[in-house]
């Protein structure tokens, strides 16, 4: 082994990144992070490749996309933060905290109104999609590479992909292309005391579909209610 290039554990690839040990996983599996598996199933990857990892972050200010490897391409600039918000986002409130019943029950409810098999309160913070409550998703977050969230939260108001598969923006999304294989997208902005964009409420199908007017505008009054009690925490 070069003493020059070490080789790190998942942890110290996520310390050095600043993200959660989870995110440095989905970003080695994806391959925007090139890293090989022990004999025991660990993970392992350079030093350098997590500098050259750091190296596209401080010049795109975003994951940096790797579409030959990591088989997804990057949002356009429209739809990402600026970085003085995502410097604010990345201490949210919410963040990382434990579940609570209320976004939960908001997440369940978006689903039900919706017929949607899966619905989520995201966050979206720094290089991470977070998510404070989900139902029929199995991640806790995600890249923030990833987030048709941030389509929404760049537009101020709700955000649908009828067929993600059939939309280029989407469609070599690890989302779409792998499991939940997403489709179809629903999401509202939701905002906190400060009237900062912070991550939204959203419904996802696996089969291409529309809402219908009343369904939006209960989603609408579900996002509603979930800012209203981010605001209410100050």
């Amino acid at each position: 082994m070069s003493e020059d290039d070490p080789i790190l554990t998942t942890r110290e690839a996520a310390h050095m990144l600043g993200v959660a040990v989870s995110t440095a996983q989905l970003w080695m599996e994806s391959g925007a992070l090139p890293a090989w598996k022990t004999p025991g199933g660990h993970r392992r990857v350079r030093l350098s490749a997590v500098r050259r990892l750091q190296a596209k972050q401080g010049a795109a200010g975003v994951v940096p996309g790797e579409p030959e490897a990591a088989g997804f391409t990057s949002l356009p600039a429209s739809a990402a933060a600026a970085p003085q918000d995502v410097e604010a986002l990345s201490g949210h409130a919410l963040l990382d905290t434990a579940p609570e019943e209320v976004f939960d029950r908001l997440a369940r409810l978006a689903a039900q109104v919706t017929d949607c098999p899966m619905a989520l309160v995201t966050v979206l913070a720094g290089q991470r999609q977070w998510f404070k409550a989900r139902v029929g998703v199995g991640l806790q977050e995600t890249p923030r590479e990833w987030a048709f969230c941030d389509h929404a939260l760049a537009s101020g108001e709700a955000f649908v992909v009828v067929d993600a598969a059939n939309d280029v923006r989407f469609a070599a999304n690890p989302l779409v292309t792998r499991a939940p294989h997403v489709r179809f997208y629903a999401g509202v902005p939701l905002e906190d005391a400060q009237g900062r964009r912070f991550g939204t409420l959203c419904v996802l199908d696996r089969e291409p579909r529309r809402l219908r007017e009343r369904e939006l505008r209960a989603l609408h009054e579900l996002a509603e209610i979930a800012s209203e009690e981010t605001k209410r925490r100050g």
